[in-house]
């Protein structure tokens, strides 16, 4: 029987079908060229649309492509006068973003003290008016955050292991040493001030701690801790108070109905571009921050350390998947470690980065190179801090984490580990 030309004409499985290049396949991960990048990122479902929506999101896309291609713009700009050796990259545009800050406390204070005007000397009806106003106002007051201590946190009197390796990284980037640490479910960590007395509270994802050696994890946490010494003016109170008053007055004004967003698409359109602008002004800075950090982590480790670190970062939806996998594994019926799946969670985790192929690496640093213009005000594509970790000379004094101190961070996260993974399972 003869083969029809057509299936002759087709690839074969083995080689890509957009470029004919021969494809490297594993089970595990994602199939794609590195030739024409074939599949580097999933296609999207197609949704059918009527003709007026259908144009409308065409256009709604464009006006996205070309706000990430803007975003790109300046993100590479900055990755370029930093590579280039101009590690101060001088930008006053945070001042601007200051002074609309000052704008924004003024109308703040200016509510609260018209609402309080009129309750003290105003007629009934304006009383009414200033109570309303009152109100509008107290939604608009700085936040200074609280924390609320749950079985997330770790005292130091329960994890003295932790802090004393906190302490130390703490003090060689120059930040004071941390007041509360917290172990939660995300991948990711964070590191901020919270309360009237600002107080430092390091939150750190368990799945991302153990995907990460015990040097990668002191690069984490040195990282971390730059985030209060690296000149971030976003994070100060001026900065971040303004932010968050404009974001209430975002939300309280959004329209539910048709005549409310007749009256309300002004103020609603206003405060949205007040938004993006004072992201605009302080982009540059906060990122320039964020290259700094980084540089920080690889003082406190290595330059080598510090980028495996950063390539640890791009494994969440792989972690994702361990997680979802293990909760749906058979459970044991007897024995010590009945109901429960007869595998290491923490164990797999741990084995992630090891088990990237040099291809599947790449593949993940190209799409995040692809997505630059989609990453947040905060953070540079990861792809971009790896590279310029890369082309920097850091003077490195790593940070002694030895295996008896190992151990004993690994028992004070035990009970952690545990309940975690009974929340995991119960789902």
């Amino acid at each position: 029987m003869s083969t029809p030309a057509a299936a002759l004409d087709r690839p074969s499985p083995s080689a890509c079908p957009n470029c004919a290049a021969v494809l490297e396949t594993d089970d595990r991960f994602p199939v794609w060229c590195p030739a024409c990048e074939w599949n580097l990122q999933a296609a999207q479902p197609v949704v059918e649309l009527m003709a007026r929506k259908r144009s409308r999101a065409e256009r709604e896309a464009r006006r996205a492509e070309a706000g990430r291609r803007r975003t790109q713009a300046r993100v590479e700009e900055l990755f370029d006068a930093l590579h280039s050796g101009d590690g101060t990259v001088a930008d006053r545009s945070w001042l601007l973003a200051a002074a609309l800050a000052g704008l924004v406390h003024l109308i703040t204070l200016a509510v609260l003290g018209g609402s309080l005007a009129l309750l003290l000397f105003g007629t009934w009806p304006l009383r009414v008016v200033a109570a309303c106003l009152l109100g509008f106002g107290v939604l608009l007051r700085p936040r200074f955050g609280r924390i609320r201590p749950d079985r997330t946190f770790l005292a130091r009197s329960e994890a003295p292991a932790l802090y004393a390796l906190a302490d130390r990284v703490a003090a060689a980037v120059g930040a004071r040493p941390v007041d509360h640490i917290r172990f939660d479910e995300r991948y990711n960590a964070s590191f901020g001030r919270v309360g009237l007395r600002r107080r430092s509270v390091l939150s750190v994802g368990l799945p991302l701690w153990s995907t990460l050696t015990p040097p990668q994890q002191v690069a984490l946490l040195g990282h971390e801790f730059g985030h209060d010494v690296n000149g971030d003016h976003r994070r100060g109170i001026w900065l971040n108070w303004a932010r968050s008053a404009l974001l209430e007055w975002h939300l309280v004004i959004q329209p539910n109905h048709f005549l409310s967003h007749l009256l309300l698409a002004v103020p609603k359109w206003l405060t949205g571009r007040l938004l993006e602008l004072m992201d605009r002004l302080t982009v540059r800075s906060g990122q320039a921050a964020e290259y700094r950090a980084d540089e920080l982590a690889a003082q406190v480790s290595s330059t080598v350390t510090a980028r495996q670190m950063l390539e640890a970062l791009l494994l969440g939806p792989s972690a994702e998947t361990v997680l979802l996998r293990y909760r749906s594994l058979p459970r044991q019926r007897s024995g010590p470690g009945a109901g429960r799946p007869d595998a290491d969670l923490w164990a797999e985790l741990g084995g992630l980065v090891g088990s990237l192929t040099p291809l599947e690496r790449e593949r993940r640093l190209r799409l995040s190179a692809r997505e630059a213009g989609a990453v947040d005000s905060t953070h540079p594509p990861t792809h971009l801090r790896i590279k310029l970790l890369g082309g920097r000379s850091v003077d490195s004094h790593p940070v002694p984490f030895g295996p008896a101190e190992q151990d004993g961070v690994e028992a004070e996260l035990a009970p952690h580990r545990e309940w975690m993974e009974r929340e995991l399972l119960l789902g």
